[in-house]
């Protein structure tokens, strides 16, 4: 479970993604894409084309984490 502050914000890609990216993709994305720092501690939600599968991209200051739904 992860628990996020008031100051969290979460972004959400709009568009398909490719759901074959791992963590050096989706941080590309981040920072290329929607011009934001992959290691602010946000949360980043990218969906696939059907949009029956996400993906989270968030960094706790220890790494990033990348979860699939």
């Amino acid at each position: 479970m992860f628990g996020f502050g008031p100051a969290t914000r979460i972004y959400v890609a709009t568009g398909a993604t490719d759901m074959r990216k791992n963590f050096n993709g989706l941080y590309g994305l981040v920072r290329d894409h929607l011009q934001c720092d992959p290691l602010s501690g946000h949360v980043y939600l990218f969906a696939n084309a059907r949009r029956n599968r996400l993906k989270l991209l968030v960094w706790d200051h220890s790494g990033l984490w990348v979860c699939a739904k």
